[in-house]
């Protein structure tokens, strides 16, 4: 199978769908009027609440939104084939994906920036609104972890990649105080700027190994942990304008502009798939995805198609920086058809590798040997990128592999691999980072709010002990489930805790359209809401049964299978009250029983 014609009918469905779904949502079930004055005005704190212009706000929501999730999902899919990865990645963004990310953005902008929990508490109940914080909890940690795991995975002993990484920092920091206080409101000489020295970074990257510079940038994987759980935590106390927004501006650049590039590679590479559609795994026993087609597929790629994690950002930093309420369109469902197609370019660059290739980079070397396979283009590979990339799990290092293999078979870029392999590992950690970074921040507000219910100051985002305190809680958190786990057993589980969590969003999202006296456009939610939320429970518990229990037979993961397994069942309850309580709600409120918020009411009217 080619990839021309998969990139073109991608791009076409993409260019529909936002032009008359992501229109009729805003028009119809939302209502957007820019004479609302948004959270970013009307709280405006200089330091969490911020009108932001907006396309430097697209640029800070998509690289947040963005993570490892549509680049590391789609590469691990492909184990199954790339047309069911595909499928999913194409109708699940555009049905899907991009109408939870729009609606929980503009339901957050009208309640001030609330958080998802305190909307699940406000428009359903109280008890709904402390489960869905407890789950939002245990989620993002699992979020922050599958995705870092990733990076570590790809960093670790790589002196290159890990100091292009670490440049990104202090540009960062740069560009923050150039737009914010040098050269207040000069955007484009900071994006300037900025860009110049990002891709200095990568060309200077190029000589770290060689030189005195190698041994401070050359870490192992636990190293390599600490020091990113040390950058959620700086990322997440420092003001916002300061590092960042425009870390994740900046990375935007990188990202769409990298994207771009891949797409307009493939098409005039037009590369062939030599993974076929379906592959001898979708039946189950596959030595990287443990399970069958169905349900694994489903959370397997979440980011690219649907991610709860969005609804965390949506409802986080990203309402308390919206300049008008019509910004809501491009940046919520916008920015979700471009990680979908983020998705799709990964999927084919794994995909056009050798299927036997593909198994040797993403299963340890072990178990690689049992599968009976034997490598075609590895070894020549390996000496094109300057590094052994066998056995380096996780999907990052296969990703870039096979970027670096599209673009130097462009015209002028031969013998260049070496210099894309680690532009496309610098490209993935941008991502994952980014996430990080606002993750963090993101439950270091959630931790606030429920703190705040022992002790009034704890919920004060500006008060400094409470923000130390949350931020350092977060970090331990996922850095220990980094520390202890491995991609086959943590992405499994971010899976289900992820599309739980957009399956939770969902429930409140609808909820929100009901009380508002729209029942008759539900159907915009209910219906991903029914398929994500049956789906995710099945997998929730194929993951139980199939794959954590087992683990308590070794006695080394005993203790991690027992901890898995419970964390995944915690979850699913907390899953199923919220749709319970939010069936209920529907229920009373149809019926009659329940008036809607006269707030939501006013905030409605208009429609």
């Amino acid at each position: 199978m080619n990839a021309l014609p998969i990139i073109i009918l991608a791009l076409c469905i993409y260019a529909i769908a936002y032009r008359y779904y992501s229109a009729f949502i805003a028009a119809k079930v939302l209502a957007l009027d820019d004479q609302r004055t948004t959270p970013a005005h009307s709280m405006y704190d200089g330091q969490n609440y911020v009108p932001t212009n907006k396309w430097v706000l697209f640029g800070h929501h998509f690289a947040a939104i963005t993570g490892a999730g549509p680049l590391i999902g789609p590469v691990l899919a492909a184990q199954f084939g790339f047309l069911p990865g595909l499928l999913w990645l194409v109708i699940g963004v555009c049905t899907g994906g991009a109408v939870h990310d729009f609606i929980i953005l503009s339901s957050s902008i009208r309640r001030g920036g609330k958080s998802l929990a305190e909307m699940a508490r406000i428009e359903i109940s109280p008890v709904t609104g402390i489960v869905a914080a407890i789950a939002i909890l245990f989620i993002i940690v699992m979020a922050l972890s599958g995705l870092g795991l990733a990076v570590v995975n790809a960093l670790h002993d790589s002196s290159w990649g890990t100091f292009t990484i670490a440049m990104t920092i202090p540009i960062a920091l740069f560009m923050g105080l150039y737009m914010y206080r040098f050269r207040k409101g000069k955007i484009v000489e900071a994006s300037a700027i900025g860009v110049t020295l990002l891709i200095l970074a990568v060309v200077a990257g190029r000589f770290v190994p060689e030189s005195f510079l190698a041994p401070y940038f050359t870490f192992p994987k636990n190293q390599i942990t600490l020091l990113i759980a040390i950058y959620g935590f700086v990322a997440s106390i420092l003001p916002v304008w300061m590092l960042l927004c425009p870390r994740d501006y900046l990375s935007s650049y990188m990202k769409i502009g990298t994207i771009a590039f891949l797409v307009i590679g493939i098409i005039v590479v037009h590369p062939d798939l030599k993974m076929p559609a379906f592959t001898q795994f979708i039946s189950g026993g596959g030595p990287i995805v443990p399970g069958k087609l169905y349900p694994f597929v489903f959370i397997t790629i979440a980011c690219g198609a649907i991610s709860g994690f969005h609804a965390l950002i949506g409802s986080g930093t990203t309402p308390k920086m919206i300049d008008k309420e019509t910004h809501a369109r491009p940046i919520g469902y916008g920015a979700m058809l471009i990680e979908s197609l983020v998705g799709v370019t990964a999927l084919i660059a794994a995909t056009a590798l050798h299927p036997a290739d593909y198994f040797a980079i993403n299963v340890p070397i072990e178990k690689f040997a049992n599968l009976g396979l034997s490598v075609v283009n590895l070894p020549e590979l390996e000496q094109q990128v300057g590094e052994a990339v066998a056995g380096r799990t996780g999907g990052a290092v296969s990703l870039a592999v096979g970027m670096a293999q599209i673009f130097t078979a462009l015209p002028g870029m031969k013998g260049l691999m070496a210099y894309w392999y680690h532009f496309a590992i610098m490209f993935e950690a941008l991502f994952i980072l980014t996430t990080i970074d606002t993750g963090t921040r993101v439950a270091r507000f959630l931790v606030q709010e429920f703190l705040g219910k022992f002790y009034k100051p704890l919920e004060r985002a500006d008060w400094m002990p409470g923000t130390v305190i949350s931020s350092a809680l977060v970090c331990a958190a996922w850095a220990y489930f980094i520390y202890t786990g491995s991609i086959s057993q943590i992405w499994p589980m971010f899976g289900v805790a992820n599309q739980l969590l957009a399956a939770i969003a969902l429930a409140v999202g609808t909820t929100i359209i009901i009380n508002a006296g729209k029942a008759r456009y539900a159907w915009v939610t209910i219906v991903p809401l029914s398929f994500v939320g049956t789906t995710t429970l099945v997998a929730g518990w194929k993951n139980i049964t199939d794959n954590f229990l087992p683990l308590t037979q070794n006695p080394k993961l005993a203790f991690q299978g027992y901890l898995d397994a419970a964390l995944t069942a915690i979850i699913m309850v907390c899953a199923v009250i919220v749709f319970a309580n939010s069936i209920f709600r529907w229920y009373q409120v149809l019926s009659g029983k329940r008036r809607t918020s006269p707030k939501l009411a006013t905030a409605e009217q208009s429609s």
